[in-house]
């Protein structure tokens, strides 16, 4: 009986403080909301859904589009300024519903920034189950301060960039996997496809695994759910495919440079635009022999392919930007829980220097190349140096995972 008491005050306790935590961050997320304007990634979803849920109007729509600029600049978009239309998939008011009902943008935006960092806490969690990696407490504060305050993170944070939540079901999935919660992570994979170009080829690998191990439950409640989620689209917007198609093929035109190839182009417009072909071929070839080679490989081959084909995604020539690299995270912690492993006993030590260089250098290096136009934006260089350091450090450790002694799954880690 007292040790039923005492699991009770200890669930009391933590949710008492999970509630302090949700309002303190909600707080400080709504007086920064309300001095300084923006979070456009969020606002063009919170606008667009409240159209179509109030008005029924097309979040594809010019008129929606132009409230969404309104909104952000005081005037429809001109010139070089961001055209700031929805291009999800219609499905999408389904995450962003509950805040678009909320009328005050400040509270909403405020709300919506504190499931982001809720998100980035979680994906942190996640990340070190998914490495089976343990790092002593002060190690791990280091982390989840660093998982909320890199670069990569507080961009998408300010912005209200919805890739947060797309970073952690993508890791929930993984985790799922190997927890053989296979209809559960059909349902979450599926769910996934809210931002489908970074998806795109995360998800034909799960599939092509699946199939291979005979775990088919995962395709077919993926199948389903995303029959559901399409199918209820069609019954409340019969068009939105088409709209939706459309604004994708608009995207490109509009956005800063969206893949590796623009980005090296735009920072030494001597390359050749062949660039972008030997780019797409030679990253199609390494992903082509990885998924061959590991098609047929245990759950730990498969998350090593997995993050190595998010971290191709982000260089291969589909459209994206610096903002959605905090995909990576769960990456870049399997590489320091090798790290760890390896370099014992100095590998902690090692790991926080070197998540210390991470964290100043990307702040250092977006500040000192930002480029200033109708609003800072971030220079094409910032398109190089995390994808690099992924995929460099995932080869680095390639045989600790993948090798018969599963160097990197022993002794707990």
């Amino acid at each position: 009986m007292k040790r039923e008491n005492n699991r009770i005050v200890q669930w009391i306790l933590a949710i008492g403080i999970g509630l302090v935590i949700i309002i303190g961050f909600t707080w400080v997320n709504y007086s920064y909301s309300k001095d300084n304007p923006g979070g456009n990634d969020f606002l063009v979803h919170y606008i667009g859904t409240r159209s179509f849920i109030y008005e029924g109007l097309s979040p594809y729509s010019d008129e929606v589009a132009a409230r969404i600029q309104t909104a952000a600049y005081g005037h429809i978009a001109e010139g070089e300024e961001h055209q700031l239309r929805v291009a999800y998939p219609f499905y999408s008011i389904l995450l962003f519903s509950p805040f678009a009902l909320i009328k005050d943008y400040a509270l909403s935006r405020a709300i919506w920034m504190t499931l982001l960092e809720l998100s980035l806490i979680i994906m942190c969690f996640v990340s070190f189950w998914l490495s089976r990696w343990n790092p002593p407490l002060w190690l791990q504060a280091v982390l989840l301060l660093f998982s909320i305050t890199w670069y990569h993170a507080l961009r998408g944070i300010i912005n209200g960039n919805a890739v947060i939540l797309i970073a952690l079901g993508i890791s929930l999935v993984l985790y799922l996997l190997e927890q053989e919660k296979d209809d559960l992570a059909g349902v979450l994979l599926a769910f996934t496809t809210i931002k489908p170009h970074l998806v795109i080829l995360i998800i034909p690998l799960i599939l092509i695994w699946s199939i291979n191990h005979s775990r088919l439950r995962i395709i077919r409640s993926f199948i389903i759910s995303l029959l559901v989620l399409v199918g209820a689209g069609l019954i409340l917007l019969p068009s939105w495919i088409t709209q939706n198609i459309f604004e994708i093929l608009r995207y490109p035109g509009y956005n800063p440079a969206g893949t590796l190839a623009a980005a090296l182009i735009e920072m030494f417009p001597g390359i050749s635009a062949w660039v972008k072909w030997f780019i797409w071929i030679a990253f199609s070839t390494i992903l082509i022999y990885e998924w061959w080679a590991g098609r047929a490989g245990d759950y730990k081959h498969l998350l090593w392919v997995a993050f190595l084909t998010i971290g191709i995604s982000q260089w291969i020539g589909i459209q994206t930007d610096p903002g959605n690299f905090i995909l990576l995270f769960p990456a870049l912690v399997f590489i320091l829980a090798s790290l760890d492993k390896r370099w014992k006993p100095g590998g902690k030590i090692a790991t926080g220097i070197i998540l210390g260089i991470l964290w100043i250098g990307l702040w250092v290096l977006f500040l000192a190349t930002i480029q200033h136009t109708y609003q800072p934006v971030q220079n094409p260089i910032m398109f190089i140096p995390l994808p690099a350091i992924i995929l460099v450090g995932l080869y680095w450790i390639k045989w600790w995972v993948i090798s018969p002694a599963r160097f990197l799954w022993s002794d707990g880690l």
